[in-house]
């Protein structure tokens, strides 16, 4: 139903109605502050914003969905003030060349979280993660734009609205909405974002890929994940500030990883960004497997080119990660193949 009478309908009528997008008003507002907990916390602003506001809409102007988009979009301008954009290490200082340095805390840094796909599941907007708009790369291009360039941005590709319909929704010009789509477009490429290339959604290749990486890695068999990896491959860790590019400089920090924590590893399969993504556990005591990180992964022309792997326990509880499982001995991890080279 479409609301276009304040006046006629009831208020049961004008919750369900706004309800019907509260998923999709999330994952905007996820892209435009990318964090989940804020923008849980705008959504909710925004239906209280709507509901207060509801005889003051219009529906011969404008769809109840742009309208709460403007509110919503609105809200994240605002609280977007005197904030930059949430990075991912890869976002703030250079690679690493020693896998073996001191891991660098940064504590204090609003690191890009990942998005559940499970809130989105099973609910029209799950269409942004099968088209890879969500992607985790993406969100974080779009937090090197200013605030307002990233909302021009966004509108224009999530509602496909024409320029005069954002000037509206942000309460500016035509013109310039044009001039900072165009700043937006020329600061991505300055920064050699693909939008294209960031924007391919996952497929069944990627994720058979992410499946053979985790069996290398449960064999701790280092030369086999070697094989899986880009030239150009990536691996950043938040919170910590290290980060490490190309094939050797990733391998050597994973056989940093088994000496230090072991090679008796369990995975469990999550959905981040309409990405493969794993929880991975590692042997804690006698059947017990300890949560270490979150993985996300992205992958292009058969090999993996992104891992961000979470070590914070905020992000384990968006995605309702348990921090013990029990696997008996007989499930227990494959037999090696290669130990750390």
């Amino acid at each position: 139903m479409v609301v276009t009478d304040m006046a006629t309908e009831t208020s049961d009528d004008f919750s369900q109605a706004t309800e019907r997008h509260r998923r999709e008003l999330l994952a905007h507002c996820y892209r435009m502050l990318g964090s989940v907990h804020d923008a849980e916390d705008l959504v909710q602003e925004t239906m209280l914003r709507a509901w207060r506001a509801r005889d003051q809409f219009d529906g011969t102007r404008a769809s109840l969905r742009t309208w709460l988009y403007r509110i919503a979009t609105n809200a994240c301008l605002t609280a977007l003030k005197g904030r930059s954009g949430r990075p991912l290490p890869s976002g703030i200082g250079a690679a690493g060349d020693d896998p073996d340095e001191p891991l660098i805390g940064a504590g204090e840094v609003p690191w890009l979280q990942p998005f559940p796909d499970a809130l989105l599941d099973a609910d029209p907007a799950a269409a942004m993660l099968s088209s890879g708009r969500l992607r985790l790369a993406l969100v974080a291009a779009m937090q090197l734009l200013p605030p307002r360039q990233r909302a021009i941005l966004i509108l224009r590709e999530a509602l496909g609205l024409p320029a005069a319909e954002i000037a509206e929704v942000l309460g500016t010009t035509t013109a310039a909405v044009n001039s900072g789509l165009q700043r937006a477009r020329a600061r991505l490429a300055e920064a050699q974002v693909d939008e294209d290339r960031l924007r391919q959604p996952a497929n069944a290749d990627s994720r058979a890929l992410v499946e053979r990486y985790v069996a290398a890695f449960r064999s701790a068999d280092i030369a086999a994940l070697k094989r899986l990896l880009a030239r150009d491959v990536v691996l950043e860790m938040p919170p910590f500030l290290n980060w490490y590019a190309g094939p050797e400089n990733y391998a050597g920090f994973i056989a940093r990883v088994f000496m230090t924590r072991g090679t008796d590893w369990q995975m469990i399969q999550v959905g981040a960004n309409g990405q493969p993504a794993v929880a991975a556990y590692v042997r804690g005591d006698a059947d017990e497997y300890l949560l270490h990180t979150l993985w996300v992964f992205s992958a292009a022309q058969e090999r993996i080119d992104r891992n961000v792997v979470f070590g914070d326990p905020a992000v384990w509880d968006l995605f309702g990660l348990q921090r013990t499982i029990t696997v008996p001995a007989s499930q227990g991890p494959r037999p090696a193949s290669g130990g750390p080279r």
